[in-house]
């Protein structure tokens, strides 16, 4: 019987916004690269910066999809996510998807213990167990919501543990925990469910590889950390 974990990281954890930063003590770059039905398209790259008791993490993404040598998809995007003793404090994001500005200013309110969120898709309050959707921090695959990192709408996910697998990667075997991460709710239109299938590594609990279907075969790999 397949064993589902409801994400934000429910398996011993009491603080669901604890985003494990002392797991990512010693990186300071995660690269990836970003493929679209085969073909690198761009990439999502993750810069570290270490403080006392504080994590800053800034995100840089690009990619551009053509059909017959027009671009019909892009996506342009900065985001910037500080943590302090463990705990998301702040992030900020600015996106243009095909020309469009997307973006989302989001503060931790000590009064209310609880995320303020102005985005251009949801204006509001947010739990915190919600994690910010990116692909750097593996308590994306122990929550049961995350928010976008391009419009701060709210997602309710489920995690599936599909089991170990050895994969490779740029010529580099990984012993890996794959896991299968969909929207809680079938009903969400199809544009906006959730649908990826994750690797994590065990030795360095970084994820490695993402896959999903939208207007082709998308993948995500991690191309080099330091």
């Amino acid at each position: 019987m397949k064993k589902y974990l409801y994400i934000f990281f429910l398996f011993i954890f009491v603080s669901q916004a604890n985003a494990h930063t002392s797991h990512y003590a010693g990186i300071k770059v995660i690269n990836l690269e970003i493929f679209r039905d085969g073909e690198l398209i761009g990439y999502s790259n993750y810069f570290f910066e270490h403080g006392k008791n504080t994590i800053e993490v800034k995100n840089y993404t690009q990619f551009k999809v053509k059909l017959f040598g027009v671009i019909v998809f892009s996506i342009s995007s900065e985001g910037h996510e500080k943590y302090k003793n463990d705990k998301l404090i702040y992030f900020k994001s600015t996106t243009f998807q095909n020309d469009k500005e997307k973006y989302v200013n989001l503060n931790y309110e000590q009064s209310k213990n609880k995320f303020i969120i102005e985005g251009s898709s949801y204006k509001g309050e947010a739990s915190l167990d919600c994690v910010i959707g990116n692909w750097w921090n593996h308590k994306i695959l122990k929550a049961d919501q995350q928010i976008s990192p391009l419009s701060g709408s709210i997602k309710d996910q489920v995690v599936t543990v599909i089991g170990d697998e050895n994969i490779n990667l740029y010529g580099k075997n990984y012993s890996t925990i794959h896991y299968k991460l969909k929207s809680k709710d079938d009903k969400v239109p199809k544009d906006k469910k959730l649908d990826f299938d994750i690797w994590l590594d065990k030795e360095s609990n970084l994820i490695l590889k993402v896959v999903y279907k939208r207007m082709g075969d998308w993948e995500y790999r991690l191309k080099s950390f330091e």
